[in-house]
């Protein structure tokens, strides 16, 4: 690897390690076996190399959730369907307790971001490639047919959903919301939705 790789691979061990907030140049400069003058010219600072880390291992994340990855994690459902929504999300939850790490990144963000303002901006233009990606998981479709519209609605929807189930996995993984629960609660969304665009009582479950 070059120079740019190493310091690539040494900040994303930093920020698993220490975080965003108590990670120096120094320490990405120890742990890649470089240079200070190296972090300028590859990345221009150390808060858009540690953003650009951050989001080497977010993607990394990703590739984890996709449907066919690991054991069980097959999709055949099809596209569109509760079958496979609940297909996704038990893929999601099966990732977890191996990303744990680097969600807690994303929550040190979210409470500290204003201090690292640079970071913070790039995250922010980094948030629509995770809808586009979300959407594509849960539809089939490649995120180079994906319209700005679906991206801009269900891909916000998914990733609301994301980041809630994050918080509660966070917090206390054996009461968080498992891929059945959220399933039904959506199958009894549409429900109650359908029901009321008909004019019709909703029923009791």
């Amino acid at each position: 690897m070059g120079h740019r790789e190493d310091l690539l691979e040494g900040a994303k061990r930093c920020l698993l390690e220490k975080g965003f907030l108590r990670t120096t140049a120094r320490d990405i400069v120890r742990e890649s076996g470089t240079n200070l003058a190296s972090i300028g010219y590859h990345y221009g600072s150390k808060d858009a190399l540690l953003a650009q880390a951050y989001v080497s291992l977010i993607e990394a994340v990703g590739d984890t959730m996709a449907p066919g990855w690991g054991a069980g994690g097959e999709v055949t459902a099809p596209a569109g369907s509760l079958e496979r929504f609940e297909a996704v999300w038990a893929n999601v939850i099966r990732s977890l307790p191996e990303s744990r790490a680097i969600w807690l990144l994303s929550f040190e963000l979210i409470f500290q971001g204003d201090r690292v303002p640079e970071v913070r901006r790039l995250l922010g233009e980094a948030q629509r490639e995770g809808r586009s990606g979300l959407v594509a998981m849960f539809t089939g479709i490649p995120e180079a047919d994906l319209d700005e519209e679906s991206v801009e609605t269900e891909g916000r929807f998914y990733q609301t959903l994301l980041n809630g189930l994050m918080v509660q996995w966070l917090f206390d993984p054996d009461s968080a919301t498992g891929a059945d629960r959220l399933t039904e609660g959506l199958r009894r969304v549409i429900e109650a939705a359908g029901e009321a665009a008909s004019g019709q009582k909703p029923q009791e479950s």
